[in-house]
């Protein structure tokens, strides 16, 4: 069941969701975080310390264009290179489904932050499952527009992959939000929400 619409930021439903969960003046660092879009809004409305990693070098200098500071590299090497608790939150959106290792991007995500942010599709959701069963091919929908040769997704999750995992990681999900479009979803989330955000801790 969809409820209240969720206003956009920076034109995504997900990062008006993020903005919302980060507290103001904290240390942040967004995995993936693109041009910087998210981080210099984060820093000039939530005052917050404002760091990012970014695989694309065009992406990463436009990002410093916009005054954030950010490590071009892979963002599983740079974890990897990071000390314990040198952040308040680790975003990481609608990026998990496309690294290597996803398990251990989310283990080195609670060591290096006391909370990790984690947005991404819910492959579980109505359409693809239908676009499955009746072409009998990869699902190709408005969601996940990709043939399969050249999709960036390599992982396929769902809303209850991700709560199975936690649950046997033993994380604490301190908060969870399910998006279809631009509104909350609080009914079935794994048939019909397009987007799920997770907040979680060790």
């Amino acid at each position: 069941m969809a409820q209240a619409f969720v206003p956009e930021l920076l034109g995504r439903s997900d990062y008006a969701i993020i903005s919302e969960l980060i507290e103001p003046n904290t240390r942040v660092l967004d995995l993936g975080c693109g041009e910087g879009e998210l981080l210099e809004w984060l820093a000039l409305h939530k005052r917050v310390d404002a760091r990012g990693v970014e695989i694309s070098g065009p992406k990463a200098q436009q990002a410093i264009a916009r005054g954030v500071s950010v490590f071009h590299s892979d963002l599983e090497e740079a974890l990897a290179d990071l000390p314990d608790r040198a952040f308040d939150y680790v975003i990481l959106s609608q990026t998990l489904q496309e690294t290597r290792e996803p398990l251990r991007v989310l283990h080195d995500m609670l060591r290096v932050g006391e909370h990790a942010i984690v947005a991404f599709p819910n492959f579980g959701h109505w359409s693809v499952r239908l676009s499955h069963l009746w072409t009998g091919r990869a699902p190709k929908t408005k969601l996940f527009p990709y043939d399969w040769y050249d999709s960036p997704n390599i992982h396929f999750l769902t809303v209850h992959d991700f709560e199975t995992l936690a649950h046997a990681q033993k994380w604490v999900i301190e908060r969870r939000i399910f998006l279809q479009g631009p509104r909350t979803v609080k009914r079935l989330p794994n048939l019909l929400a397009e987007v799920a955000v997770f907040l979680v801790r060790k």
